[in-house]
């Protein structure tokens, strides 16, 4: 499941890495209702679940510090108390940095559509599955890109065969 939660996360930030850019050119501001229906739709979405996979793993990896160093533990482990609420307040900048991008995309009236799909047992349940959907397309992604990449060798090595020329 961690496995999932990651490459949840991963797929997650590279498509709000790719739309940014796009998003950038776009100037008007969407309403303070706007904002927080976006925002409730991507916390319901299961959208902000990335987020959540990728900063545990932060602090998790902060605290890995003290099986080298075991004279650091109990002052690392304030540490990491201490900044479990600053880490919260950025997880939450995230958050209103994804609804802001929602908002972009989306009309207030489609978002009310999607939350209401959210708030549905079917929504909830999609919700709860997207995780192992995620995981088994990407393994299947994996094989059929491999699938593919074979035949389009086959096949240009035949056509090229018909006009001559021999690939390795």
């Amino acid at each position: 499941m961690i496995r999932s939660a990651s490459r949840f996360a991963a797929t997650s930030f590279a498509l709000f890495m790719l739309a940014s850019p796009v998003l950038a050119q776009q100037a008007p501001q969407p309403s303070a209702g706007h904002l927080a229906l976006a925002r409730e739709v991507a916390i319901t979405s299961g959208m902000t679940r990335s987020i959540d996979a990728m900063s545990g793993p932060l602090l998790a990896q902060l605290q890995q510090m003290s099986v080298t160093r075991p004279e650091v533990q109990k002052d690392l482990e304030q540490v990491v108390e201490q900044l479990k609420p600053e880490l919260e307040l950025q997880k939450q900048k995230m958050i209103d940095t994804t609804a802001k991008i929602f908002a972009s995309r989306l009309t207030e009236a489609e978002l009310k559509d999607i939350s209401t799909f959210y708030k549905s047992p079917t929504g909830q349940k999609y919700v709860q599955i997207q995780p192992l959907l995620l995981d088994d397309i990407v393994n299947e992604l994996a094989t059929w890109t491999q699938n593919v990449a074979e035949y389009i060798m086959i096949r240009a090595r035949a056509e090229m065969g018909k006009r001559g020329h021999q690939l390795n």
